[in-house]
């Protein structure tokens, strides 16, 4: 008797949007749909729907990651590597919108943490390309997640091109976080991005993190751009959550973004 929970996971792997999606996550949100009671038809398109929600709303166009790791092979000027990022970062929705403030922002980050031995970049989309502007020691480690296997290849190599120890690789964060102990991790605009799927989502990945700090950013802006009232709602969750659980969360002066440095 056929599962309906590989069909489901086999029938949403099957069109191109999905396809490089980690199939962990797949399964995880999946096996909620089917629990509610729905047919496989209907938890099928619930599925893609929240899988659109958590990962595909940010993607534009088709993301040439083979000619990509060519144009960035080809190049050795770091002006000419930094610029070849810029433009690739245009192709998801949350690193470009950071263009405009990127080395600011990293400075504004960088500046409130200190020295940095290893860093973990959570639900990452094309965040490593920004690698150049962090100032990170040459021998700090970078590791990066995110739900799809085919950016997060791109990713790992371009880390390994600038010659940074470290790893990226594709999991599902909540299911499976990672579990290495970090000096410091940045969840950038994650947190609501993960909440259209699970309410309590920001809260248990916090908790699960082997970070000693966190670096936790909010859009203040919709993906349409509009953003009346955003900063101020989530910065009163926000509070809220670090005040239940006890974290002391600083807020920084970095721009474009509602960012804290959290002490767990």
């Amino acid at each position: 008797m056929a599962d309906p929970l590989d069909d489901l996971i086999a029938a949403v792997l099957a069109a191109p949007k999905y396809a490089a999606i980690t199939p962990n996550l797949v399964r995880r949100i999946g096996a909620a749909e089917l629990a509610k009671g729905r047919v496989l038809k209907q938890a099928v398109k619930a599925t893609r729907n929240k899988l659109h929600q958590v990962g595909g709303a940010y993607l534009g166009g088709k993301m040439d990651y083979a000619g990509w790791a060519r144009r960035l092979a080809a190049g050795a000027d770091p002006a000419a590597l930094r610029a070849e990022c810029r433009a690739m970062m245009q192709a998801h929705a949350s690193t470009r919108e950071r263009l405009a403030f990127l080395e600011d922002f990293y400075a504004a980050v960088f500046a409130a943490l200190g020295p940095v031995d290893s860093l973990l970049d959570v639900a990452c989309g094309l965040n490593p390309l920004a690698l150049p502007w962090m100032p990170l020691p040459p021998d700090a480690r970078y590791y990066a997640v995110d739900i799809y296997t085919n950016m997060t290849a791109f990713c790992d190599g371009f880390r390994a091109r600038l010659g940074r120890p470290g790893r990226i690789w594709a999991a599902d964060v909540l299911g499976d976080p990672p579990d290495m102990p970090v000096d410091t991790a940045l969840v950038l605009k994650t947190l609501p991005c993960l909440e259209q799927v699970d309410k309590d989502a920001g809260r248990t990945l916090l908790r699960a993190l082997k970070a000693r700090r966190i670096v936790v950013s909010f859009p203040v802006a919709s993906l349409g751009g509009r953003g009346k009232g955003m900063a101020e709602n989530y910065a009163a969750r926000f509070a809220a959550l670090a005040a239940e659980e006890g974290w002391r969360a600083e807020r920084l002066s970095a721009p474009g973004e509602l960012t804290y440095l959290v002490m767990k």
